[in-house]
């Protein structure tokens, strides 16, 4: 696993970097960092997708406390379908993966809690090398000038299936133009039934998990706008 995970790319790209508030769609990004942490399981050979759920393969932790933490939930609960697994693991996590990334000094906690019972907190980046990385790698994946790697694949479906096109800092036409290549990305990954597993630019078991957990996040989060 790498040092930055799925989960945290997806909260890095939705919180901005000065005000260090969210944007976008907040059970959006929930359901998205859910979803990232079964990739993440699913990259590392961890999990798979099997008669219509995501079921453990593989309980060997991966040393992500976090990611290790739901893969021994996974493995206590037994096989559930993605719908069910996205909505069991949002509830709870954004505070842990910020939690993480402040321990690591990624981003910074300001607690600008009122009057001792109105708790709001802020994130402001501390270190913008780790997003500046992330939103590169999405860039050149975005001009379609070679083909992205598994992982910068699988968060390009994740930002089209969580409609956080407008957190890549695009409006008009550039937006429009992202969410056609997003949609490319994830069709040549396999994980729209587009291409065959055998054409597909990821392992096959990877673009299963990953095409099952996009269409329980669009049927949760509803008609696209």
């Amino acid at each position: 696993m790498t040092g930055v995970a799925l989960a945290e790319e997806l909260l890095l790209l939705a919180y901005d970097d000065e005000s260090g508030k969210a944007t976008g769609s907040r059970i959006g990004l929930d359901l998205g960092m859910a979803a990232g942490v079964l990739v993440e399981l699913a990259l590392a050979g961890r999990v798979a997708y099997d008669n219509d759920s995501i079921v453990v393969s593989d309980p060997t932790p991966t040393g992500n406390p976090i990611t290790d933490e739901v893969l021994g939930r996974m493995a206590g609960d037994g096989p559930l379908p993605p719908a069910s697994w996205v909505q069991r693991l949002r509830h709870g996590l954004r505070d842990r993966i910020l939690a993480d990334l402040v321990g690591r000094g990624v981003v910074r906690d300001v607690d600008e809690t009122a009057l001792g019972h109105i708790h709001v907190h802020r994130y402001p980046a501390v270190d913008a090398t780790v997003e500046a990385e992330i939103r590169g790698r999405l860039a050149v994946a975005l001009t379609g000038e070679q083909a992205p790697d598994e992982r910068t694949a699988a968060l390009a479906a994740l930002v089209a299936a969580t409609r956080m096109e407008p957190s890549l800092g695009l409006s008009g036409a550039a937006l429009a133009d992202a969410h056609r290549r997003l949609a490319e990305i994830a069709g040549g990954a396999g994980f729209t039934g587009e291409v065959s597993l055998e054409e597909s630019t990821v392992r096959p078991s990877v673009a299963l998990v990953i095409e099952a957990l996009a269409d329980a996040i669009d049927a949760a989060l509803g008609a696209r706008r």
